[in-house]
């Protein structure tokens, strides 16, 4: 009995655990024929093996990817905000600089150059202080100058010591261009968003002009290599006769707003002075030049020629009057002189024959050819008590040299370019310059003891590097000097007859073309060996 009950009580478990199967079986069929099926061939989340669908993934990827948007929106308006809050305190420091400054005493510069750095924006602008900026330095030699490098929107004229030296640098090297495209767009920024300290604020009137980059007309940097670089751009508007003129110094560092200013020289007469001696065809010449530059166009110069001896006079003279009758024009004044030719005295008597008040004097050759655009860029780089303007011309080589493939060489007009087997820059020059007579007197004019060829304009040039005005010198693309003869004559001294010498070898022809010269035998040699070569292979 007990077994059989143990028996039945099994078979009565296992019946009742196969019915609890057998309901479970049939609720999860249920819930899977009930159960909504998803979108696509996807399987349901939850069961092993299976992967969620494409649009999930996508849903989360975009979920995330708007996730990380925001986060990084949220920092860069973050870092944004910083970096106001660093300029708006480094402006304020600056200010702070400025105001410390202008209630010290005279001495404020000297003293803040002594004292050593505090912060970068201090150091900053002491080496505004120290580089020749706003004053000049004094310096012990010409070789000591630091020359500036001239440029416009499309070229750089770039004053490099050697006879295989391109003037001019075109296209300009990338690491060039974006540097001065840098300094041309912070001028734009300095005169388009004036701040209460531009020395012009006040007088800019009601109606406010906007420059843009077309209004740049020229610029001159160069790079003192224990300070920085120095920029002095010019920007003018079409229809106004005033430049704006900026000054910018970026002292291995940001760039630096020295000074703003407006420059009015619409007024400003230029006194060009020639000392002459013979030499009337060239006068002839340049007075072709003059009229058109000076007397058509500019209509704001002085013509004043110191003719020494009288050979040649009378055709000076004639030349002169005949100016007058063409184009009405005056303002020229002939000064004879029964002496021996000295340049220096020449210029010297120019000078002081000037009699009403101060002026702009322009010492220049009768070789000299210039542009509209040379007389602008003298009265803008020359300021009386201030600076005086070195421009180093366009030296032309021989025509008859470097159009020898040409019966007759071609009119002067179209020999005036930059090339490097058309002519160099004149480095070892000083003679052309742009100064005011009030300066001229001070520094004691030209040294009188000085005969004959040279030598009277490096004195004067060491009197201004000695002294404390600035030095602009920088090669000027619109001044050159016409190729003429050269006789070095015995009576000079062992110091000019080489310096005559090496000025003669120096304007006839590049280093290729004088290179063909000197091996011109050699070159015509070879010419009649291959020549025979030819009619010997022929004849056999």
């Amino acid at each position: 009995m007990p077994r059989r009950g143990l028996y039945l009580q099994g078979r009565t478990r296992w019946l009742f655990v196969g019915l609890a199967l057998v309901f479970s079986l049939m609720l999860l069929t249920y819930l899977l024929e009930c159960a909504p099926t998803p979108e696509g061939n996807g399987s349901l989340p939850g069961i092993a093996g299976e992967m969620y669908s494409k649009e999930y993934y996508q849903a989360l990827l975009q979920e995330q990817e708007e996730h990380y948007k925001s986060r990084a929106t949220s920092l860069k308006r973050q870092i944004a905000q910083l970096k106001q809050e660093l300029q708006e305190m480094s402006e304020k420091l600056r200010l702070a600089h400025e105001k410390k400054q202008l209630a010290a005493n005279g001495a404020g510069h000297q003293s803040t150059k002594e004292q050593p750095p505090n912060d970068l924006l201090e150091f900053l602008h002491s080496q505004i202080d120290k580089a020749e900026v706003v004053v000049g330095a004094k310096l012990p030699s010409e070789y000591a100058v630091v020359p500036f490098e001239s440029f416009t929107s499309m070229k750089v004229y770039q004053l490099e010591m050697g006879l295989t030296r391109h003037p001019e640098e075109k296209p300009i090297r990338k690491d060039r261009r974006d540097e001065l495209v840098e300094v041309v767009e912070a001028g734009l920024e300095v005169i388009n968003n004036p701040d209460e300290d531009d020395e012009e604020q006040e007088n800019r009137g009601s109606e406010k002009l906007i420059f843009s980059e077309s209004d740049f007309v020229e610029g001159y940097y160069r790079t003192e290599r224990d300070k920085g670089s120095h920029y002095e751009l010019f920007y003018k508007k079409t229809e106004s006769a005033s430049y704006h003129h900026i000054t910018l110094f970026r002292p291995f560092g940001p760039l630096m707003k020295v000074k703003v200013e407006t420059q009015d020289i619409s007024r400003t007469i230029v006194n060009i002075i020639v000392p002459l001696s013979d030499r009337t065809e060239a006068f002839a010449q340049f007075i072709e030049n003059y009229k058109d530059v000076c007397i058509r166009q500019d209509k704001r110069t002085y013509l004043t020629v110191v003719y020494f001896g009288e050979k040649g006079l009378l055709e000076v003279q004639d030349i002169l009057k005949n100016v007058e009758s063409e184009t009405n024009f005056y303002n020229f004044t002939l000064i004879p002189l029964k002496e021996e030719f000295s340049r220096g005295r020449g210029l010297e008597v120019g000078a002081r024959a000037w009699d009403k008040g101060d002026v702009l004097l322009f010492f220049c050759d009768v070789d000299i050819y210039f542009t509209p655009g040379f007389l602008d860029t003298c009265r803008l780089n020359a300021e009386s008590g201030k600076k005086v303007f070195y421009p180093v011309v366009f030296s032309l080589y021989n025509p008859a040299i470097v159009y020898a493939n040409l019966e007759v060489p071609p009119p002067v007009e179209q020999q005036l370019v930059h090339k490097k087997d058309s002519g160099f820059w004149r480095d070892f020059g000083f003679g052309m310059t742009c100064q005011y007579k009030s300066d001229f007197l001070t520094i004691g004019g030209f040294d009188l003891e000085v005969r004959g060829w040279g030598g009277e304009d490096v004195h004067l040039y060491r009197k201004y590097l000695h002294g404390d005005l600035i030095v602009v010198r920088t090669p000027v693309p619109s001044l050159f000097h016409l190729w003429h003869e050269k006789h070095c004559v015995d009576e000079l001294t062992p110091e000019q007859y080489r310096m005559c010498i090496q000025s003669k070898a120096m304007n006839e022809a590049s280093h290729p073309h004088l290179g063909m010269l000197v091996f011109r035998e050699e070159i015509e040699a070879h010419l009649r060996k291959q020549a025979f070569r030819t009619n010997n292979e022929s004849d056999a």
